[in-house]
């Protein structure tokens, strides 16, 4: 018999190996097949915490390590930031940051990771690889998106009043990611008010919604109540905003009413309301014979320190008015105050009224309007007991 190997031929050689080749190649093919990367994605509110999920599974490779990188706003170049290794545990490769948590579990090939207080700067892609034996390494991507809640407010335009339209107020979300929807919701004034919507986006991604409300300044539509509503993805619930229109202007007509047979107060309309303020002509207010308070004027005692024409002046930032009271004490009937009244009453052409007291507890009170009215009197009469009683004829008329 010859040598073994004389027997052979080329064939023989290259079938064995070519057999076990095919065989461990299936079997890594089938390996690797099984193996599965899984990440996902993460959407979270800025100022939140965000989980970034990464973790192997189907596999007995041996894991010798984790690295983290990330493409974002602020780095938009790959970055390797992160890397976990049994031995050490996780370490920060280029500086740390404290928002980081590495929340896995090395054993179990599990990288998951998580950032707390949320930027937009930190929005982008973020990459897990998987360093294993002996497939190599396994990677996948978990992309970060960021919700950005806008800031909300309501500003007053400040109208006056007018017969032209003007922009009552404007209503606005700043610096909202995806952009927030406004509107406003006017109730009964549908058809009188309109509104327009605008936008404005910015390079980081955020968008500020404005929505302006417009009307012509009545004293109908003055504090009229309306609502600006604002929604989106970013809010958790709708932003509601109450606003009131405000019709802004100066005191109308003023008045001067009897509260009582002593007391008096001064009435007007005026937006923003009217501060008063009450004085003697030619002299000061007698402060032992009379109190103020704001709009009221109480006479405390009839005597003679009360005479004069008193004037009440109602005033705010758009403008001022007055009007005149004439006091007069005397023990006669008030023939002669009367008549000083009426001459001040035509020089002065504003809304005014006369009281005139007499020394012995009567008093009358003039209205000088046209001729055409009596002068109303209050007596002093002997009540039950002896005690006196105020008796006041008729109703108290709005002085002119």
């Amino acid at each position: 018999m010859g040598n073994y190997r004389d027997h052979l031929t080329p064939h023989h050689f290259s079938v064995i190996p070519c057999g076990l080749v095919l065989i461990s190649a299936l079997l890594f093919t089938r390996e690797a097949d099984a193996l599965r990367v899984i990440g996902g994605n993460a959407t979270v509110v800025q100022g939140g915490t965000a989980i970034l999920p990464c973790h192997v599974i189907d596999t007995n490779d041996d894991l010798t390590q984790i690295t983290w990188q990330r493409r974002t706003r602020e780095k938009p170049d790959n970055d390797n930031f992160l890397t976990i290794i049994p031995k050490d545990g996780p370490l920060f490769v280029n500086g740390g940051d404290d928002r980081f948590k590495y929340i896995g579990n090395f054993n179990d090939k599990n990288g998951t990771l998580q950032l707390s207080n949320v930027a937009l700067k930190d929005e982008g892609i973020y990459m897990c690889i998987f360093t294993l034996f002996p497939s190599g390494n396994q990677k996948t991507e978990i992309p970060l998106n960021l919700l950005v809640p806008p800031s909300t407010s309501v500003e007053d335009n400040l109208p006056t009043l007018g017969t032209e339209e003007v922009l009552f107020a404007t209503c606005t979300a700043a610096g909202s990611r995806p952009p927030a929807e406004v509107r406003w919701l006017t109730g009964t004034l549908a058809e009188k008010v309109r509104t327009t919507t605008n936008s404005t986006q910015y390079d980081n991604g955020t968008t500020t919604t404005v929505s302006s409300l417009f009307g012509v300044p009545t004293r109908e539509i003055n504090r009229h109540l309306v609502q600006c509503v604002i929604s989106g993805d970013s809010l958790s619930t709708e932003v509601t905003l109450p606003f009131t229109i405000q019709v802004y202007f100066s005191p109308t007509e003023v008045n001067i009413r009897a509260i009582s047979q002593d007391s008096f107060e001064c009435v007007t309309e005026a937006n923003p309301n009217a501060e008063f303020i009450w004085s003697r002509a030619g002299q000061s207010l007698p402060e032992s014979a009379v109190k103020v308070e704001g709009a009221k004027l109480q006479l405390l005692s009839p005597t003679s320190d009360l005479n004069g024409l008193y004037q009440c002046e109602a005033s705010n930032t758009y403008g001022r008015k007055h009007s005149q009271l004439y006091v007069h004490v005397a023990s006669e009937a008030c023939s002669a105050a009367w008549a000083l009244f009426g001459v001040l009453l035509s020089l002065n052409g504003v809304g005014a009224a006369a009281w005139c007291f007499y020394k012995y507890g009567n008093f009358q009170r003039f209205f000088p309007t046209h001729g055409d009215r009596e002068p109303q009197s209050t007596r002093r009469a002997e009540g039950d007991g002896g005690q006196e009683q105020e008796e006041l004829q008729g109703e108290p008329e709005e002085p002119v």
